[in-house]
């Protein structure tokens, strides 16, 4: 008789006590939202501080017929190389377009701006047209104003545009510092890839001969920048429009003697 009590008597205050318990937990939970709600109301507002998926190099270089940019396709994760096959070139326009390293969500954020620009343009449709020239002055003022709140897009933005047979070439970074010129590079590119670019740089140079330089310099980087892959894109922009190249596999050579002893030859590094 007691077994069927403490069954039957337990079974019944079980439910009881559930019931209570699952109405001091709602109300518990309750309560804890509306802390955290004030808690975060009341808190300072938080900030990027470090930028997490991240693209290296981006290159690009002026020719007497349009203007060419490239960029490797890894975005890597801290040190990890996690994404191998992400584009970071963005058609923006038919006589524009802008590739970026940096922060892969920034960039994200930075295109769908620059597409919303574009579709008001083209809902408006009264034939007028952002040049190359004043999207990247707009892309300026983006990246100053996003600066200006302390929540910048971690990016270093290359635009390139070919407009009344006028090459742009132009930059912009975090900040919104923003300069022209004939050869432009970032990332580690800056270090190594840019002097590269200098010697190779004509005023007659074409946009096929640019391919090949771009291709060439990329591959260096590949040697010797941790956060790049031989996954490249190459993207052009000339009076026929704007032509961004599938990926491109680029080849590599490590058998150079100076990469097999030049350790063993008391040379502590790999040149």
């Amino acid at each position: 008789g007691g077994r069927r009590w403490r069954g039957g008597a337990g079974g019944r205050m079980a439910f009881r006590i559930g019931s209570g318990a699952a109405k001091c937990f709602s109300a518990g939970a309750e309560m804890r939202n509306e802390e955290a709600l004030v808690a975060g109301a009341a808190a300072p507002a938080r900030r990027t501080t470090t930028p997490y998926v991240t693209g290296s190099s981006v290159l690009g270089i002026k020719c007497s017929d349009g203007v060419v940019i490239a960029a490797d396709t890894l975005a890597s994760y801290g040190s990890m190389a996690k994404f191998r096959k992400i584009s970071r070139l963005h058609e923006v326009s038919s006589t524009c377009v802008v590739g970026a390293s940096g922060e892969y969500s920034d960039f994200q954020e930075l295109k769908r701006t620059l597409d919303a620009v574009m579709m008001e343009q083209y809902c408006r449709d009264d034939g007028h047209h952002m040049t190359p020239s004043a999207i990247h002055q707009y892309l300026t003022r983006v990246m100053y104003g996003r600066r200006n709140k302390v929540d910048p897009l971690w990016n270093s933005v290359v635009l390139a545009g070919y407009h009344d047979n006028v090459a742009t070439l132009g930059l912009v970074d975090l900040f919104g510092t923003n300069f022209e010129s004939e050869v432009i590079a970032t990332g580690y590119g800056l270090h190594m890839g840019l002097p590269l670019l200098r010697k190779a740089y004509r005023e007659d140079l074409t946009v096929a001969e640019a391919k090949v330089i771009m291709e060439d310099i990329l591959r260096v980087l590949f040697y010797r920048d941790a956060r790049s892959t031989n996954s490249i894109q190459i993207a052009a922009v000339s009076a026929s429009g704007v032509e961004i190249s599938d990926i491109i596999e680029l080849e590599t050579k490590w058998d150079y003697q100076r990469f097999i002893v030049g350790a063993r030859n008391a040379d502590v590094s790999t040149w």
